[in-house]
């Protein structure tokens, strides 16, 4: 992984998310490593395939990781997928890279699918849900990502109850839910 991009990519999810603090309140440094993290698994695998990682690839994984589950904090709920997409969408408009909207919007709404996805003219879309599924397991599922990668960014930036809070919000939404107690994952 090349450190410079990586950085970029921290800063700008730093950046970002500290519009979102207040917001986010006592989960904010959890789920801000979360995306680092993932990020992190994003340009590593990249990193395999390519010495050529270019700067928009590089802020479309940090967007798209600063975003992919604030709707859990900006719409209060597990059912986060479709909530994040406006923040995104505004922020993108801010930026005036609205043109990147359709490739991150699927990059966010796909990143909990069990199986591959099929967007070919969207490569970063299974990058990016690979990098989340790494993440998200502790590694025990690296995807490719190589191991000394994913305890370097456990090590940097540490989980910090994000789990812990992933699996209290599971358990506050299984009555109002039982059928569905995941309502983000897709097949």
């Amino acid at each position: 992984m090349n450190m410079q991009q990586f950085e970029q990519c921290r800063d700008s999810i730093e950046n970002i998310l500290e519009e979102y603090r207040s917001i986010i309140g006592k989960d904010f440094i959890g789920y801000q490593n979360h995306c680092i993290r993932m990020a992190g698994c994003c340009l590593a695998f990249l990193s395999q395939r390519t010495q050529n990682i270019d700067i928009d690839t590089v802020e479309k994984i940090a967007i798209a990781a600063a975003f992919h589950d604030i709707g859990i904090w900006t719409a209060n709920t597990i059912d986060y997928l479709e909530p994040s997409i406006p923040p995104m969408l505004e922020y993108l408009a801010e930026q005036q890279k609205e043109h990147w909207s359709d490739e991150i919007r699927v990059m966010i709404l796909e990143h909990h699918k069990i199986t591959t996805t099929q967007y070919q003219q969207y490569p970063l879309v299974e990058i990016f849900r690979k990098a989340d599924l790494a993440d998200f397991s502790l590694g025990l599922v690296r995807s490719g990502v190589p191991k000394a990668t994913i305890q370097f960014l456990k090590r940097k930036y540490p989980n910090a109850g994000f789990h812990k809070r992933l699996i209290e919000l599971t358990v506050s939404n299984l009555p109002k839910s039982p059928l569905n107690p995941l309502p983000m994952m897709k097949w």
